[in-house]
């Protein structure tokens, strides 16, 4: 286990806090390329109500972040990390490039790190946006809380449901202001969508259809040639040591979002990644954000990935609600006075009124997010929760585990959600993986 690309390092504990020395010393031997400056040789003082952010991954979906975060006022990014050299320097060069375009008062350059808990250590940095592997969530999500650093994190929120509640039981402990990167409650037409349906506009919600891709396979690839800048060791991580796999790692910048997500070791497939983003806004249509589903049960074949059946027994918007993962162009919730279909590109309804109409002011309304990332740093400033604090991404990618697990084993399944545990005699160990060498569960 290396630590940044510094010669003759030793590496941190776990539980290490360098000191401020220590990073003047190593942020100067950190850095890569001549136009990143770290600004830990600058000191820690910043202004008193401006946001520093570490950025933890640096694959295609950080660049996302990065405009977001480079655009908006009131944070800095201060920090880049990822196990690989070049996407980590490409990252830092990619931010100072936008402070430059903006032109942005106080911007001192960027840091590179290799080792997370390095970015975590710091003083002088507020916040951590995780944008890693789903299997490199929990233990750098349970580090950021042990060190008071508030939080956004890419979903799915965790690999297995003992890291969901694990998680948000950190998180609540040590008041963390923590966002799951679920943005669909945040963007396109779903707010209006909710809305609609817990205003009545439907009805009574009888069944829901969630269309999303199946769950992940064990992993099979071939051995190929290490790239060289790569810590694979680091990238596995937790997870079981394999040869290295460009499917999993690809090398260099890419622009694609790589398929580590459709193997067990590392994610749920797409029942976990859509499933993210659908079964989250079911929830939120249904009002269970903080609650879920009573009964799993697998289609009578479950090695064709769909047809699983969630039962929910009691929602504010009715009784024995069944949400079925099959097709539907989205999400689609049916009641007894008709249907709404929503998706990113979509909203529709069956009957056309009952979008039409709009709804009045006395009507229950939902909470309008400005923007997921301007929501979480407005959340940072008021200590409030984000629209989608830490329950709702554990809730939700509990939904798709439990999903997962009636596919694997084709095995219906009690759930008990307020106790996170089976209601029947599901074997625990499901609740959980074994981890690999060093990379256990911080106890935080």
């Amino acid at each position: 286990m290396t630590t940044p690309s510094t010669p003759n390092r030793t590496q941190p504990s776990m539980t290490h806090r360098p000191t401020r020395r220590q990073f003047v010393a190593s942020a100067a031997a950190a850095v890569a390329a001549p136009t990143i400056v770290p600004s830990s040789v600058f000191g820690v003082d910043k202004p008193n109500d401006r946001v520093n952010i570490g950025l933890i991954g640096c694959g295609k979906q950080m660049a996302h972040h990065i405009g977001r975060l480079t655009g908006s006022p009131g944070n800095m990014v201060v920090a880049v990390c990822d196990v690989d050299k070049t996407r980590r320097e490409h990252r830092a060069n990619m931010v100072t490039e936008r402070y430059k375009k903006f032109s942005r008062a106080g911007f001192k350059g960027v840091d590179i790190y290799e080792d997370f808990r390095e970015v975590i250590g710091r003083k002088d940095i507020d916040a951590v946006l995780i944008c890693t592997p789903d299997h490199w969530h929990a233990i750098p999500i349970l580090e950021a809380c042990a060190a008071k650093k508030d939080i956004y994190c890419e979903k799915p929120l965790t690999l297995t449901i003992h890291e969901a509640k694990l998680v948000l039981d950190a998180v609540r402990k040590h008041k963390i202001v923590f966002q799951t990167g679920s943005q669909q409650r945040s963007e396109g037409p779903f707010h209006k969508a909710v809305e609609y349906i817990r205003n009545g506009r439907l009805g009574k919600i009888k069944e829901v259809i969630v269309d999303v891709g199946g769950p992940s396979k064990w992993c099979d690839l071939k051995e190929e040639k290490v790239e060289p800048g790569l810590n694979w060791d680091r990238w596995l991580g937790p997870a079981p040591m394999r040869p290295y796999s460009s499917v999993l790692a690809p090398r260099g910048v890419h622009n694609h979002y790589p398929s580590w997500r459709n193997y067990r070791e590392y994610s749920g497939g797409m029942m976990t990644d859509w499933g993210a983003h659908h079964f989250d806004i079911t929830q939120w249509g249904l009002g269970m954000d903080e609650a879920g589903p009573s009964e799993i049960i697998p289609p009578e074949d479950p090695k064709k990935g769909r047809g699983v059946k969630f039962i929910y027994p009691k929602t504010p918007v009715g009784d024995n609600v069944t949400v079925i993962h099959g097709k539907a162009g989205g999400v689609e919730f049916r009641g007894e006075l008709g249907t709404i279909n929503v998706n990113r590109g979509h909203i529709r309804s069956n009957p056309d009124s009952i979008l039409k109409e709009p709804l009045g002011d006395d009507k229950v309304k939902v909470f309008k997010s400005p923007g997921h990332h301007k929501n979480w740093l407005d959340c940072i400033k008021s200590r409030q929760k984000p629209i989608c604090d830490v329950e709702v991404g554990a809730r939700s990618v509990t939904v798709c585990h439990l999903g997962n697990l009636a596919y694997w084993n084709g095995q219906p399944i009690k759930w008990d959600p307020k106790k996170w545990a089976f209601a029947d005699d599901t074997d625990p160990k499901w609740l959980d993986r074994e981890r690999r060498g060093p990379w256990q569960l911080t106890k935080v």
